[in-house]
């Protein structure tokens, strides 16, 4: 049987690293993104690797929920899933909102994943031995852990609301891996590190995206930015491509992968009873299944 992976946000950065790497293990991989352009370079940068089927690409905005509900459906019909990697994410510099209503990048860094993964649970039982793989970031140690509604009290600071929609995604993953169980689904989260992405490469260069505190120190903060983002892609794909793959963490779930691909201490407020429940009953309501 045809081992099928999905990654979201597929068509460059890690996300296009961790599926070229995924390809070369044998799976057949699916790239979703919204562009076209950049999903037919790469499906020619995957296919030069792959060793088994061809990659595929699709194409979803995963900042509309109805998109992700479409995509869901289609990745569904296509049969039983091995692995799904929730790569999906984004940083503004400015507030905005989606389709949906919702302030987007609790959308892009939390709710569009919880969403697909739920959807696409069938599938994933429907294999034999699968995984989920959420990818997270060192963001979230500056994000607030209040999650009574999408948006948390105070200004928008485009750096500080990415954390906090990754720290609420790193919080379903340890409540997910509790669900599953022995279902045969194993979750893990990844945190690749930093590295030189469109994303870093671009909104993280700009001041407005941290608070006004730290715009006081701003040129002390861009050089730690800039060091912390100047690895290439493709190391840093290192660490969902082993929470995706490794032999080792066969029979083991619910463990986040550091920079260094191995397993690490999470964030002490992403296990917290009160913070896991918050996310959900909050998910729940702007994403009902």
């Amino acid at each position: 049987m045809t081992r099928r992976a999905v990654v979201t946000a597929g068509t460059g950065g890690i996300g296009l690293e961790t599926a070229v790497g995924l390809a070369r293990t044998g799976l057949a991989v699916t790239v979703v993104g919204r562009d076209a352009e950049r999903g037919a370079r790469a499906l020619d940068r995957i296919g030069a690797v792959a060793t088994e089927a061809a990659p595929m690409f699709v194409a979803a905005d995963l900042s509309s929920l109805d998109d992700v509900r479409s995509l869901a459906d289609r990745l569904a019909a296509e049969g039983p899933l091995t692995l799904l990697v929730n790569n999906i994410g984004g940083m503004f510099a400015e507030h905005g909102r989606t389709v949906d209503g919702i302030e987007k990048s609790f959308v892009l860094n939390h709710l569009s994943s919880y969403l697909l993964t739920e959807l696409l649970l069938e599938s994933l039982s429907a294999a034999e031995s699968s995984r989920i793989v959420n990818i997270s970031s060192g963001a979230v140690r500056a994000a607030k852990a209040v999650f009574d509604a999408a948006e948390p009290p105070g200004r928008y600071y485009g750096f500080h609301w990415y954390g906090r929609g990754k720290l609420a995604n790193l919080a379903y993953t340890w409540e997910l891996a509790e669900r599953l169980g022995d279902t045969g689904i194993a979750v893990f989260a990844a945190d690749p590190g930093g590295a030189a992405t469109d994303m870093t490469d671009g909104t993280m260069r700009s001041p407005r995206i941290v608070s006004p505190a730290l715009r006081l120190v701003w040129p002390v903060v861009d050089r730690v930015f800039r060091r912390s983002t100047s690895r290439p892609a493709s190391s840093a794909a290192r660490s969902p491509i082993f929470a995706a793959t490794d032999a080792s963490l066969a029979g083991r779930t619910g463990l986040l992968i550091g920079p260094e691909s191995r397993p690490v201490t999470p964030l002490r407020s992403s296990t917290d009873p009160r913070t896991i429940g918050d996310v959900r009953r909050l998910s729940r309501t702007l994403a009902p299944l």
